[in-house]
């Protein structure tokens, strides 16, 4: 019999999630039936994501959701649901995580001008040093609307929004007639106790003609080889750079999850167990 350390949800998260919420334990994993492997994980992914989902799909006591390292949200986001195209000034928020920052760089590889926004100065050199265009610190602008007019005062063709809440309430002023906006994720939005109010998108909505679309990665499952292999192409020739922040340690997987979700990773958080 094989024994492997899991981690359980202890307490669901009121709020933010703390390290109290979870349980480190051993389990003994069931014998193999004929054909079954069974894998050892080098490296496990955290993602905003866990958090949203933990409330909605597990009860306390159940094992944590998680996946081993693989992405590929950033292309068929931007690709099928944003619709890219050449000559477009796309928009991304929380740009130098690990989806946003892939994002911006395959905008780039589209012909697009590319503004991105992150939560700090060192994120923010971050984002000019892979290509974007403009790059700012929301945390230390004036005014986000300005901040966005200064970027880019014709606005913007694609909003590729990883946050919600008052960036998307305010981002959505800015776009361009028949603007296209995917919506993957809500980040500002998943630690609320209280929900927030808006944001209120029906008139800029309306009068911009605006297409606005929710997405989870799983719709393209049947195309996942075509993503890997566009996107591993692009990272042989340099066209797309990757950073990771690396977490030693399967015991230290509650810390590097509650790290990304306060922003504290650049690029691709990962736990090296």
């Amino acid at each position: 019999m094989v024994t492997a350390k899991v981690w359980v949800l202890k307490k669901h998260f009121e709020g933010f999630p703390k390290t109290s919420d979870f349980d480190l334990k051993k389990i003994e994993l069931p014998n193999l039936k004929d054909g079954e492997l069974l894998l050892e994980s080098v490296f496990l992914s955290v993602d905003p994501y866990m958090r949203p989902y933990s409330q909605r799909d597990m009860k306390e006591g159940d094992i944590m959701i998680g996946t081993q390292v693989a992405s590929l949200t950033a292309y068929f986001g931007l690709l099928e649901v944003c619709k890219m195209k050449l000559g477009d000034t796309v928009l991304v928020n929380a740009a130098a995580g690990a989806v946003g920052s892939v994002v911006g760089q395959l905008a780039k590889i589209g012909g697009c001008k590319v503004v991105g926004c992150a939560g700090s100065d060192y994120k923010v050199a971050y984002l000019k040093k892979i290509g974007f265009d403009e790059a700012f610190n929301y945390k230390t602008v004036v005014s986000l609307d300005e901040a966005l007019r200064k970027a880019s005062p014709d606005g913007y063709d694609c909003f590729f929004d990883n946050v919600g809440g008052e960036f998307a309430s305010i981002a959505i002023n800015h776009m361009k007639k028949y603007g296209r906006i995917a919506v993957c994720g809500a980040i500002s939005q998943y630690n609320d106790s209280v929900p927030q109010k808006g944001p209120y998108v029906q008139v800029p909505m309306i009068f911009k003609e605006l297409r606005m679309e929710g997405f989870i990665v799983t719709r393209w499952n049947n195309r996942w080889e075509e993503g890997l292999k566009a996107l591993l192409k692009w990272v042989v020739e340099g066209k797309v750079k990757c950073h990771e922040q690396v977490t030693e340690g399967f015991e230290n997987m509650p810390m590097a999850f509650i790290g990304m979700l306060k922003g504290e990773n650049l690029g691709k958080a990962i736990v090296k167990v």
